[in-house]
């Protein structure tokens, strides 16, 4: 418990806005998985280091994306992993290593881990919820070689029981049908961006970066 409570220090004094642990095998069988296919990466022993980092509004730049070189945010939090599991060798020989992010790359559902680490909860934009922070948070991981005890999962927050859904309302893509989130219309979107910035990149021959569309996180108003 001593080495994961430093490890969480660590995490937070290397700038992640949040840590925690998750026992990899809780992973196994997670309601994403169940709904979406195997995780790029399983593991029955040792446990998840899940950071996340707070993407402020005032700094879309931060989610920038960049084919080949992911965004700002996301390499921000792979240097906290690799720092992280540099310490957790050179300092108490344990293993550890940085999980990618995609999932096809052998990534892990990292909403799932998340709530499954007691850092937030679900709520009905299908984002992670933060005491704290809302939506508006990124979320990387790495594996170590340690056995930690299961976290209290956080409830559901209220706010969105009372919330005149926003988020539903005002997504471009209409991915909530029945008040149901809809991956495939997301990633609709997410694909013509994509596609969108390949084009231009052919035409001027410089890369181009991708704004992805936020709307359903930034017009949540919890903790905003």
């Amino acid at each position: 418990m001593k080495i994961t409570e430093e490890a969480i220090q660590k995490a937070l004094g290397l700038g992640a806005t949040v840590a925690g642990f998750v026992p990899a095998k809780k992973m196994n069988g997670c309601l994403s998985e169940i709904a979406g296919g195997p995780q790029g990466f399983s593991k029955d022993n040792g446990a998840f280091l899940i950071l996340g980092l707070y993407h402020d509004p005032e700094k879309p730049e931060m989610d920038y994306w960049e084919e080949k070189n992911s965004t700002p945010g996301d390499r921000t939090l792979h240097k906290i992993t690799d720092e992280i599991s540099g310490w957790l060798s050179d300092i108490h020989g344990i293993r550890g290593h940085d999980i990618p992010y995609q999932i096809y790359d052998g990534g892990i559902y990292l909403k799932d881990a998340a709530v499954l680490a007691g850092l937030g909860t679900i709520g009905k934009n299908n984002l992670v919820i933060v005491p704290g922070f809302g939506p508006r948070m990124r979320f990387r991981a790495l594996w170590a070689d340690l056995e930690v005890p299961e976290q209290t999962i956080r409830q559901e927050p209220l706010f969105c029981e009372k919330c005149s859904r926003l988020c539903h309302k005002n997504c471009p893509m209409e991915a909530f049908p029945g008040g149901t989130y809809n991956r495939e219309r997301c990633l609709e979107r997410m694909n013509l961006d994509k596609s969108a910035a390949a084009d231009l990149s052919k035409k001027t021959g410089n890369s181009t970066i991708v704004d992805h569309c936020r709307t359903c996180e930034l017009v949540c108003p919890i903790d905003r």
